[in-house]
């Protein structure tokens, strides 16, 4: 990689994704790093709490059913650090008190699997949208 591409893409905001499907993590890290995020992806909930220690994110998308634990627990690791970071919850789990324990735990938002790329696309734009490069050419 070019030493000013590296650059550039260090000062991204950086996205955490835990999920325990591969083919979802794949999918978060391509449809995210098009868009000028810095992609970190954890398929447990050990390496998503460790990822939010040493990766510090603005945000994290977690699904709630994680191998070896509740992805509740990745929530309250990322809203408890100084600065927080945001949260959002994506979970086939669509029962009304799991969307309400998201929300008790501290994330934004919470969006029910399956879901549209682009319903995904807005909802973290909103929370941590990509500044435009200066010159304002993309």
């Amino acid at each position: 990689m070019a030493a000013g591409l590296h650059s550039a893409r260090s000062m991204a905001p950086t996205v955490l994704t835990v999920d325990p499907q591969e083919d979802l993590l794949v999918t978060y890290y391509r449809l995210l790093s098009r868009r000028g995020y810095r992609v970190i992806t954890a398929p447990t909930r050990a390496a998503g709490l460790l990822a939010v220690e040493r990766e510090a994110p603005r945000l994290v998308i977690s699904d709630l059913s994680l191998p070896d634990g509740d992805g509740l627990d990745i929530v309250r690791a990322a809203c408890s650090r100084v600065p927080p970071a945001l949260a959002i919850v994506v979970s086939a789990l669509t029962a009304e008190p799991a969307r309400r324990a998201a929300l008790a735990a501290g994330a934004s938002d919470f969006l029910p699997k399956p879901f549209a790329a682009a319903a995904l696309l807005d909802l973290i734009q909103s929370h941590v949208p990509i500044p435009p490069p200066a010159g304002g050419f993309r």
